[in-house]
C-alpha cells in the first residue's frame, strides 16, 4: 500500500533534496536532512510512518517498533513514541553488546550482516518496521527473519520511500507495505 500523502506531508516530502553524483557519479542521492530540520515536516512523516502501526479507531496495534541501521533509529525512534510503545534497534553485526540473533543477506557489492538482542522481542509480538528507503528489499526481508527468529511476527513495514525501479517490495511477501512517496 502506498498512502496518498495530504497538504502537510506533501509539503514535508517536498523537502527531500535531490544530490546528484553522490556519493559515487550516476547517483541522485535523496538527502533527508532538511526534511528532518523542519519540525512541521518531521511531526507529518512521523505520524504517516506510525499509521500502519494503529487500528482504524488509532490505537496501536503493534507492541514494538523496529528500526534498521542507521537512519531507521532516526525515524522509527519518534514513530515507537508516537505510538506509545517501545523502539529496538537492528544493527549492523558486532554493534550489539549482548546475547543477538544475526541475519546475513546478499547485497549488490557483498553481504551484510544485521542482528537483534535476543531479547528484545517476546514471543507473541506484532512488530512494525520503519526505515528510510525501501530499495532491493535485502534489508527489510533479514529484518523480517530477526523478528521470526525471536518468536515475534511483523505487522507491517513502513518507508518513507521506495526506490521503484528495483522492485523491493517483491522480496517482502505479502506483509502490508507502506510507502510515503515512490521514485
Amino acid at each position: 500500500m502506498t498512502s496518498g500523502p495530504g497538504p502537510e506531508l506533501s509539503a514535508a516530502l517536498a523537502l527531500i533534496a535531490d544530490v546528484p553524483d553522490f556519493p559515487e557519479p550516476g547517483i541522485l542521492f535523496k538527502d533527508i536532512t532538511p526534511l528532518l530540520d523542519d519540525h512541521a515536516a518531521l511531526t507529518a512523516v512521523i505520524d504517516a510512518l506510525a499509521a500502519p502501526g494503529r487500528d482504524e479507531s488509532g490505537r496501536p496495534v503493534v507492541d514494538k517498533v523496529l528500526g534498521m541501521e542507521s537512519r531507521g533509529f532516526i525515524l522509527g525512534a519518534p514513530v515507537a513514541l508516537a505510538l506509545g510503545v517501545g523502539f529496538v534497534p537492528v544493527r549492523k553485526a558486532g554493534k550489539l553488546p549482548r546475547a543477538t540473533y544475526a541475519v546475513s543477506y546478499a547485497l549488490e557489492y557483498g553481504e551484510a550482516t544485521l542482528e537483534v538482542h535476543q531479547d528484545a522481542l517476546r514471543p507473541g509480538e506484532r512488530v512494525l518496521l520503519v526505515d528510510d528507503v525501501l530499495a532491493t528489499g535485502g534489508t527489510a526481508k533479514a529484518t523480517m527473519e530477526l523478528v521470526e527468529r525471536c518468536g515475534a511476527s511483523v505487522h507491517a513495514v513502513a518507508m518513507l520511500m521506495e526506490l521503484g525501479f528495483l522492485h523491493g517490495r517483491d522480496a517482502l511477501g505479502d506483509v502490508e507495505l507502506t510507502t510515503l512517496m515512490t521514485v
